[in-house]
């Protein structure tokens, strides 16, 4: 099918979480740049789509709900009839749902991940190495039907306003939806926290099943006499966490989705890794960005909880370690 530039209509399956959608948006960009007049169509979970859904060339953006179907095969057909056919359609997902919507949709040029699903049923699906970052891989994949494709990947990009604060302000996440294996503890974040607090004011992060712990954190600074602190954990939804993330002066992490989103706006970021591949999910091109991390002969072992039951991955990981990165940074 021959696509005029002035309707270069595009379909884009996000990933499910919320850090891989944001990762995904270099390989967006590269769409936009090499198509000026797209018009894109995101599929994708709800905090990927809240994400991404204010993307300038973003003309839909639906939530995938056939997983709640009787039959996602049928529900899948469903939805693919009601998107239509596009001029290009990609897929982030490396799933046979994803495969099947793409294939459904009746698009002759759809780019995927090479799997036997995919290699079955689409026309471009390129072998990607998973020991590169996920943005690399993502790229591949967006520009599978570009040949000799050689352009500079950009950074993150989110079109969410950061939220502009009265002073600099300490953004801690001390959450990681993934599983407890990714997860620092709460009393060593309130320790940096508390070290940091007669420069920064202090916003605590989390989502909906990370109360208990940002109250955690509120605990220990408050047994260290700290006050300027406001727990935003379970209070925002995704535009707000993005828009107060991106207002940060300075953001102590783990490796998670609030991890990229800071990234995406640049803020100086102390990220604290340990079951996962730094490698391959650190933060895309932040220059004020230090990963803590320590190397063990059972890491990366990409489990959800420490199958060793011992989490020394994290649990050798000192508060003194992360402040003194923090001094690294120069902000």
């Amino acid at each position: 099918m021959q696509a005029s530039v002035s309707n270069m209509k595009i379909l884009i399956i996000l990933p499910n979480w919320l850090g891989d959608a944001i990762m995904a948006t270099p390989a967006i960009e590269l769409l936009a740049l090499k198509y000026p007049n797209a018009q894109f169509t995101f599929v994708g979970s709800y905090v990927s789509i809240e994400a991404l859904k204010h993307h300038p060339l973003c003309e839909r953006a639906i939530v995938d709900e056939t997983k709640k179907a009787p039959s996602r095969f049928m529900a899948t057909y469903r939805l693919a009839k009601e998107l239509g056919t596009f001029h290009l359609a990609v897929s982030f997902r490396n799933q046979i749902y994803s495969t099947l919507l793409l294939r459904f949709t009746n698009t002759v040029i759809c780019c995927a991940r090479a799997s036997w699903h995919s290699r079955l049923l689409l026309s471009h699906t390129p072998k990607i190495r998973t020991n590169q970052h996920l943005v690399e891989q993502y790229t591949q994949i967006a520009m599978a039907n570009v040949d000799n494709f050689t352009q500079e990947i950009p950074p993150l990009k989110l079109y969410i306003k950061a939220k502009s604060f009265e002073k600099p302000t300490l953004g801690i996440n001390a959450g990681a939806t993934y599983g407890s294996a990714k997860r620092w503890y709460p009393e060593r974040f309130g320790e940096v926290a508390a070290y940091f607090s007669k420069q920064y004011d202090i916003i605590i992060f989390g989502g909906p099943n990370e109360i208990e712990m940002a109250q955690e954190i509120e605990d220990n600074l408050k047994a260290l006499h700290v006050n300027n602190y406001t727990n935003l954990a379970g209070k925002t939804n995704i535009e707000e966490l993005c828009a107060n993330i991106g207002g940060c002066s300075l953001f102590i992490t783990n490796d998670s989705g609030p991890m990229h989103v800071a990234a995406a706006y640049k803020v100086p970021t102390v990220a604290i890794f340990g079951p996962t591949k730094y490698k391959e999910t650190s933060q895309w091109k932040n220059e004020k960005s230090i990963i803590v991390r320590h190397e063990l002969e059972c890491s990366p072992c990409m489990k959800r909880e420490c199958p060793l039951k011992h989490h020394d991955c994290m649990k050798g990981i000192t508060a003194s370690e992360v402040i003194e990165a923090v001094k690294k940074l120069e902000i």
